[in-house]
């Protein structure tokens, strides 16, 4: 089981991304000592969602195509309209959820990320959250939603919207110092 000083975790985003959904992972995570990288479709610098309008840009470290999911110990999935929906499209970036599911790896997606797990087929029979505009999209992929700030069902952790940033991100580092990825 891995510290999370020790841990190496991905965010998967594209344009569009909520700021804080990706920022605020990322910025906690490596306070608390993990390394997290951040992958888009081409590698390239990729712009976020603020208050309605475009927001910042953000460096990437890798593109999706190079990512090796044996390599890191969880997946963050940050939200936004716009991020999510083009993410699901990606055949590579569903392959890649649903690979760091089946190896055991900590999935998080917070806001409108859950859409992922749908296209992935990892929402059926859990427990979930989401925003509440895509709450039939997840009942009606057979997940059990619920309306809590944070919910933890199988290593995979959702959150419904900015405001649960804080118990999304505890969750994440408590999670993946629970998990063993050896």
């Amino acid at each position: 089981m891995p510290r999370i000083s020790d841990a190496r975790i991905l965010i998967l985003a594209t344009d569009g991304f909520e700021q804080s959904e990706l920022e605020v992972p990322r910025d906690r995570l490596r306070e608390a000592g993990a390394t997290v990288d951040i992958a888009s479709p081409d590698g390239e610098s990729i712009r976020g969602w603020q208050d309605g309008d475009w927001g910042q840009t953000v460096q990437v470290d890798l593109p999706l195509g190079s990512v090796d999911a044996s390599a890191y110990d969880a997946i963050v999935l940050p939200g936004g309209q716009i991020n999510p929906d083009k993410l699901r499209t990606e055949a590579t970036a569903v392959a890649l959820v649903r690979r760091f599911h089946e190896d055991g790896k900590v999935v998080a997606a917070i806001c409108h990320g859950p859409w992922l797990l749908v296209e992935a087929d990892l929402v059926r029979d859990r427990k979930v959250t989401s925003y509440k505009s895509i709450r039939t999209d997840m009942e009606n992929a057979g997940g059990q939603w619920t309306d809590s700030e944070v919910v933890t069902d199988q290593r995979i952790i959702t959150s419904r919207s900015p405001e649960d940033l804080d118990a999304f991100c505890t969750r994440i580092a408590a999670e993946v110092e629970e998990v063993d990825n050896g």
